[in-house]
């Protein structure tokens, strides 16, 4: 811990840390927030999962998109557009009485205004700290994220029940105003400029890592939110028991994050750290209790913030820096979509076979990506003793002749 005592006093980093995530923090709430609204409003699950859809087909959309603008027009610009286009929607889903298809197509702009900041961030980590606190650094932002996945849904609930539903989106929507407002003050958005990109949009996936991470990625979050799912079908909706579970799982990604902050990342990194999820998540299949699930999902949780840890240092090491923003942005929107696949399959399977069949669905997510990261192990760079940081950009330099 004295590592992570150090890295935090390093200029800057707990700083950007604790603004960064709480800009992101409506990423917590948002999802929950709408489904009750729109439930409320049109007495209808069924009408609040479009919505939901729509903005995460804009979220998917835009992440590589808006990531790759910031090399063009710059981190603050493109950031200070999207916090304004995205709060408005937010504003607009939870004041103006609207019609089914107008509250999607508002959810849809809303998304593909999602500020691109967790691309950003992960870009200016490089330039803040030297090579041997890089993977830490990424270690400590995918565990701190917990945090919105623990407190996120939690001040939803209780703010929307307690209070109103639109009280709940607007809290959601202060959130992303104060915390955007605090991250475009970051010094280190002035200091650091993504160079732009000479390559079409995509280009960058041609890169293995940057494939590999965006892949299993995608199937890391889709075991998640199947295995999120299960939990609920398993206690109720308003069972304690299930907000108790979900807690114990974020809490064993976060300690799991940090113990292995500091852990070399080998070619073998990722398939191990994907084992560690799968078996965990296939366990809670056979323990349907409090108890065995509290076990088994600390045991899975023990593995996702490490995986997320190695997808961000694989990426950053394989790629330009002038690409990191972009490239992020695919692995972004690879876990969107996996969000909503793996909830949708875990959906009919629970219908059909109870919530076991939802873990079942969340094993195989795991099981899939544990067998990508072993297949394709080959496309994992061996970061042991070397830089994580991007590969720097160069350009003909014109010299006098004499």
């Amino acid at each position: 811990m004295s590592g992570y005592g150090e890295l935090l006093r390093t200029r800057g980093v707990a700083r950007i840390i604790a603004a960064q995530l709480t800009a992101r923090f409506p990423s917590g709430m948002l999802s929950l927030a709408y489904l009750l609204h729109i439930e409320g409003v049109f007495d209808s699950y069924g009408a609040a999962g479009l919505v939901l859809g729509a903005t995460s087909v804009g979220q998917a959309i835009a992440g590589p998109l808006t990531s790759r603008w910031m090399g063009v027009w710059g981190m603050r610009p493109v950031i200070a557009l999207t916090i304004a286009v995205c709060a408005s929607s937010m504003a607009a889903i939870a004041f103006l009485p609207l019609e089914l298809w107008a509250y999607m197509v508002v959810g849809f702009v809303g998304g593909l205004a999602y500020p691109p900041i967790q691309s950003a961030v992960r870009t200016i980590y490089p330039k803040m700290v030297n090579s041997r606190q890089l993977t830490p650094l990424f270690s400590i932002d995918a565990s701190a994220q917990e945090i919105i996945w623990i407190a996120g849904p939690v001040i939803t609930t209780v703010v929307a029940t307690q209070v109103s539903t639109v009280a709940a989106i607007v809290l959601a929507g202060a959130f992303l105003l104060g915390g955007g407002v605090w991250f475009l003050a970051s010094p280190e958005l002035g200091r650091v400029r993504i160079p732009r990109s000479t390559r079409s949009l995509g280009t960058v996936l041609r890169r293995p890592p940057v494939l590999l991470s965006t892949v299993v990625g995608f199937l890391l979050v889709g075991s998640c939110a199947a295995i999120e799912a299960s939990v609920v079908a398993t206690f109720g909706e308003e069972g304690a028991e299930a907000g108790v579970i979900l807690a114990i799982w974020a809490v064993g990604s976060l300690v799991g994050g940090l113990a292995l902050g500091h852990v070399p990342i080998g070619p073998w990194a990722l398939a191990r750290r994907m084992t560690v999820v799968f078996v965990g998540a296939a366990a809670a299949m056979l323990f349907l209790d409090f108890w065995g699930l509290a076990i088994t999902l600390l045991i899975a949780g023990a593995g996702i913030a490490p995986a997320l840890t190695v997808m961000s240092a694989i990426v950053s090491s394989s790629v330009r820096f002038s690409d990191t923003a972009e490239a992020y942005g695919w692995v972004g929107t690879g876990q969107l979509i996996g969000a909503a696949l793996g909830s949708a399959a875990a959906g009919f399977l629970i219908d059909g076979f109870g919530a076991t069949g939802g873990f079942a669905t969340g094993a195989a997510f795991a099981l899939v990506g544990m067998l990508t990261a072993v297949a394709f192990v080959r496309a994992h760079p061996d970061l042991r003793g070397r830089d994580a940081g991007p590969i720097p950009d160069t350009e003909p330099v014109s010299l006098p002749v004499s």
